[in-house]
Formats: C-alpha cells, structure tokens, sequence
C-alpha cells in the first residue's frame, strides 16, 4: 500500500494493543508480525512527511514560516534536529526533480537513505556518462536498492561500479575537494560529535598538523601514556583549537574576536557548598518552580549547560565582565548609550536572550546582533528595555514583514506573529524563555 492508503486503518487491533503495552499477551509469531507491520507504517509515515515537506519548501514564503528555509521551520515545530530536517526538505526537493525515484520511494519499495543516495548519483553523474546511459544506470541502483534485504554497501558498490566504468579527467575521489565534508553536531548528552570525509592534501595537513601534539607521553618513571590512541589525538585537537583562538588571526565574530564564553552566577563562581542542599531548600520555598530556581549551572554560547567545575576550571585564566540581573535574568538598564549597541550592551544581550530571540531560532549569539524594538530613527533608545538579540535573517524580517515585538513585564521580549500566521495574534515568549525559563 502506497501513500495513497487508509493510514489508520492499516493499523490492526492487535497492532495497537502492542502498541499500549500488550506485547506480552502475543505470541512470538503475533509479536514479530507486528514490529513488521508497525515498521513499514512508519516507513509509509515518513515518505508522506517527505512529500508534504517537499510541498512546504515549493509553496510556502518566509514570511508564513517566519524562518529562512524549511529545515529550521520544521526541527522548530518537532522533535526533529536541524540536519534531520535539512536531509527530509533535501530529499522531498531532489525527487520531486526525479519522479522514477520518487514512485519507488513513495511506494515504500525503497528507504529514504538509498532514495536519497541514488538522487544524488542522478544530480551529479560521472562527467564521463553520456545521457542516454541514465536510465540505465539509474534501473540499476533502484534495483540494488529494492526490498528489505537491500543495503547501503551494495548500492554504494553500484555507484562505484558506475563511477569506474565512466572514467573522466576528473581528480580521482581522494583528490576531490567537492566531496569534502566535516560535521560537528550537539550530541544529546552536551557532547559534540565530529565526523568528516576529506581529500589527500587536507587530511594529511590535518595529521600533519595534530602528529607532535598527540605523541604519547610517558610519566618520568617511564610508564607509558595511558591514553589510547584516540585520546591522545583529541587532547592534540583540543590543543590545536586552543592555540588558534589565542593566536588572535581568527577574525572578528559580533564585533569580538572569537573566543570561549561562559555565562555564570558569580555567587556559584566562588560558593562551594552542595548545590543538591540548596536545591531542596529551593524546593521547600517554591515548590513549582523549584527546578527553574536552582543555580549551580554555567551557559556557553554554542554548547549551553556547563558544571560549576568546568565553568571554575576555565575562569582561571578568563577575562570577567560583570552583568546584573534581575530576579526575571534580564540585566539591569546600563542606560542610554549610542546608536550602536555597546559591547558591555552585547554581552547584557547575550546573558539574557543566549541567542537568537526569535520563537524556534535560538541561533548562536556570535550569530546575531543587537535589534532595537523601537528604531533608533523613531526616538527609540539603545538601552535594555528596548534591545533584543537577533540573527541576520530574523533582524531583516522584523524590519520587512508584519512580525513586531515588544518588551514583556518580565522585561524579556515577546513576538507578535502576522495575521497569516496568527489570526488571534497572541504574543509569543523569546526563544529563550520558550524553551526554559532560567538555567
């Protein structure tokens, strides 16, 4: 069944009392049978998702979305990461420029991931392939690609099957600059992830460079470094990072060169004490709002949560810019100042929105600049109470669309949607303070 489907009624009762927690009433084969047939109606889901989102990215503008694309629309109205997002809206456009892969791709005959590999063979072939040779090669990988036994090394051999047999003049794929590719992603435990795929000369560069920084180092007894290998060559990456910043060649980012800021309670800076004991005593005077009240946690600018420990650990060799908050965290006014927001203003800014203010956006504040609520031109004053921090896309549509906002009692910012958006027109609370209140 493709999408055209009863969704819901594809579902049986069995299916959904496995799904409320009956599993242990089925027998083995009833208990295998639904993971199956639960498994392809979450496939038939996402190909639908796929579809629709594809039908976003065509028809809707960024006034009614109130982002600059679809993937940062759309991990902002789901649980969905921005580069989950990114690959879906990414997909949903590539096939709707190959229909024989879409047909295969909405009839559930293949997976997203082949779906999505084997566009990107269409978009960009061998320069060496003639173009009646496509139907032909694109026949094939569909096939590889078929059925549940199918798997991503069978059609990536394909591919490079396809790729050898069309020989150009191109630079061989250990030379291609074009395919190099380097992600680092928040993991959901405050991490990063890192993951990259680079030609010959960078990769060499890169080891180059991290190879007198990861050697192992033995104690002065001479026992050998316990560090594994891959720890020795992180610790050499944490080094390089760190003599980069401080080498100041790195430009200028929101009028500052780039460097590691952290947001912290100058009280937890230099207090001590247990902070789980203060947090119960929190508890007892404001029962809901207890979790909100607690300190004893630093911000960063790209990571956000950072322990006390780590926080004292790099405050010993850190340059420290006091910033009052009120009992709400807004800093208190610093009074009227000039056109342009101060950097003592920027880092006001930063302490209180942490970003991007816009309702979903959050953008990293090395991102964004300060937006006067009422313009400058209009009498209105460069202090706090009339600043917002705003990357470039949400600063432009404030000034371009029927978007306003105004300062809460709170003395955070709020965001009036459009008509289109909102016919109510309900004011919507800072990116900030949308997703926690304090922390």
């Amino acid at each position: 069944m493709g999408l055209g489907g009863d969704i819901q009624g594809a579902l049986s009762d069995e299916i959904l009392a496995t799904a409320v927690g009956d599993a242990w009433r089925l027998a083995e084969a009833e208990l295998l049978e639904s993971v199956v047939r639960i498994s392809e109606e979450i496939q038939r889901l996402e190909a639908l998702r796929v579809k629709l989102v594809g039908a976003v990215d065509h028809r809707c503008k960024v006034d009614v979305l109130g982002f600059p694309n679809v993937k940062t629309w759309l991990a902002s109205k789901t649980l969905l990461e921005v580069g989950v997002a990114g690959r879906i809206v990414l997909l949903g456009r590539g096939l709707g420029l190959q229909p024989e892969i879409a047909e295969e791709y909405f009839d559930t005959n293949i997976s997203a991931e082949h779906a999505a590999l084997i566009t990107k063979f269409c978009e960009r072939p061998p320069k060496g392939m003639p173009l009646e040779a496509m139907n032909d090669c694109r026949n094939a990988l569909l096939f590889a690609a078929t059925g549940p036994t199918a798997n991503t090394d069978a059609v990536r051999a394909v591919i490079a099957r396809l790729e050898r047999a069309f020989e150009s003049d191109d630079p061989p794929p250990s030379e291609d600059t074009d395919l190099n590719e380097f992600h680092a992603s928040k993991t959901l435990n405050g991490r990063v992830a890192v993951k990259g795929d680079l030609d010959a000369v960078t990769g060499e560069m890169l080891l180059s460079a991290l190879s007198g920084l990861s050697k192992p180092r033995p104690a002065q007894d001479g026992t050998k470094d316990p560090r594994t290998p891959g720890q020795r060559r992180a610790d050499g990456f944490t080094e390089l990072l760190r003599r980069y910043l401080d080498s100041g060649i790195a430009g200028e980012e929101g009028g500052e060169r780039p460097h590691v800021s952290v947001h912290v309670n100058a009280k937890d800076l230099a207090d001590h004490t247990d902070c789980s004991a203060r947090a119960q005593q929190d508890a007892a005077a404001s029962p809901d709002d207890s979790l909100f009240a607690v300190d004893g946690v630093a911000w960063t600018e790209w990571m956000g949560p950072l322990s006390i420990k780590a926080a004292r650990l790099l405050s010993c060799d850190s340059i420290y810019t006091p910033i009052v908050l009120d009992e709400n965290g807004a800093p208190l006014d610093l009074g009227i100042s000039t056109r342009t927001v101060t950097k003592r203003q920027r880092k006001a800014l930063v302490a209180r929105d942490r970003g991007c203010a816009f309702p979903g956006c959050g953008a990293p504040p090395s991102w964004c600049e300060g937006h006067h609520i009422v313009h400058w031109s209009a009498g209105g004053p460069s202090d706090m109470g009339n600043l917002v921090l705003l990357c470039g896309f949400h600063h432009r549509l404030l000034h371009h669309s029927d978007w306003e906002m105004e300062m809460g009692a709170d003395r955070h910012p709020t965001f009036i949607p459009p008509r289109q958006v909102d016919w109510e027109r309900k004011p919507i609370p800072a990116h900030n303070r949308t997703r926690s209140r304090a922390s």
